[in-house]
């Protein structure tokens, strides 16, 4: 992304520091961070810490990720602590610049923290300091939810490469492989398509596999090798992402002589992501489209047998607010990006759960995954 992209969102966040009266924020998520500028490490077990104020920004990071936070990070000064003898008479621990700057900061600064997220132990430390301090999560929850075109853009470039997986698994179906050979298959022609469309882009996926009765009724399974057998109940979930941002993509489907109520489900689960789907719209509420759904299942006596809500925000996070829960009273807006998935999971039957991936329109919402997800094409 460029660098003016990250600008304008560092310009989005200040005006509501302002707003909401914070002069500095202290922000651990990962997501977040890369949000703002630009920099994700692959692994955050040694902390990293970046410090945004209305004049400049700071990161606090270990030395294994200073190369590669000079490169990508969009930051005006960078804070490194070292992990190895010959520099242990410099910082060793993010606490000792973290504190350096903390201290410095005037006895009147507002510091912001992800209240959820923070550790404890700063918003105490902040705390017993004397700073006042404030919650800037929502703030960036609300930046986050509304997707701009350049996210958009690479949503829609995860969401084909997720019906490309999608048709090579399913074309390699057959009774006796396992769920990680299906797997597997879409996995490869993912790649080797990225590979070719997408040089020196970042591309990420998981996907699970969760083949009869009663490991399709547990929603979330990693895969196994169990094989596949005749009259089997199958839901496979392929999550892609590309340059960080996500798509989700699943089908529920059935192998060999379904019973008459299995694909009455798998066709109820259809018609309520059908309603879900329907429902969203700018300015709907995102309680109706869980409602819209749910009311399929409840009109159709299977109310007790759904677990979880319609769906979720999707971006750089794998879930993220907003939800869509019967208990959200968020208005829709154009450019949010969420997943349509109600399912339902009766023991002794199976489970049954589409999930496409879906923006937010200026007059309704378009479904970006276009695998086929009808009755007739799920039996097999």
């Amino acid at each position: 992304m460029q660098k003016e992209t990250f600008q304008r969102r560092l310009s989005d966040l200040r005006r509501r520091m302002g707003d909401s009266g914070i002069d500095v924020a202290l922000l651990w998520e990962p997501d977040n961070q890369y949000y703002l500028s630009g920099f994700r490490a692959i692994s955050y077990s040694r902390p990293i810490v970046y410090i945004i104020y209305m004049d400049k920004t700071q990161y606090i990071i270990p030395e294994l990720e200073k190369d590669h936070a000079k490169k990508e990070a969009h930051t005006d000064e960078l804070f490194v602590y070292h992990e190895k003898i010959q520099e242990r008479d410099k910082d060793t621990d993010y606490i000792q610049p973290l504190n350096r700057i903390i201290d410095d900061m005037d006895a009147n600064t507002v510091v912001g923290l992800e209240m959820n997220i923070a550790p404890a132990f700063i918003y105490q430390h902040l705390s017993q300091k004397g700073y006042e301090l404030k919650d800037i999560g929502q703030a960036l929850i609300d930046l986050r939810a509304v997707k701009d075109q350049d996210e958009i853009y690479w949503i829609e470039q995860a969401s084909y490469l997720s019906d490309l997986a999608l048709e090579a698994s399913f074309k390699n179906l057959h009774v006796g492989m396992s769920e990680l050979e299906f797997d597997a298959h879409g996995d490869q022609a993912l790649l080797a398509k990225a590979s070719e469309l997408y040089p020196h882009i970042e591309i990420g996926f998981e996907n699970w596999t969760c083949s009869g009765i009663e490991r399709s009724s547990m929603p979330h399974l990693y895969s196994s090798t169990r094989r596949f057998v005749e009259n089997d109940v199958v839901v496979h979930s392929r999550q892609i992402w590309v340059n960080n941002y996500r798509v989700e993509n699943e089908r529920t489907f059935l192998i060999g002589n379904p019973t008459e109520e299995q694909k009455k489900c798998l066709k109820l689960a259809i018609d309520a992501q059908r309603a879900g789907i329907e429902a969203v719209k700018p300015g709907v509420q995102a309680r109706d489209v869980d409602i819209a759904s749910f009311q399929v299942f409840e009109e159709a006596g299977y109310a007790d047998y759904v677990q979880h809500r319609i769906g979720h925000g999707l971006g750089l996070t794998e879930h993220e607010e907003p939800y869509l829960r019967f208990d959200n009273d968020l208005v829709l807006e154009e450019g949010m990006v969420y997943t349509i998935e109600p399912g339902i999971y009766i023991p002794g039957v199976g489970g049954f759960r589409h999930s496409d991936t879906v923006i937010v329109t200026e007059n309704g919402s378009r479904t970006i995954t276009e695998y086929p997800r009808e009755l007739q094409d799920m039996m097999f």
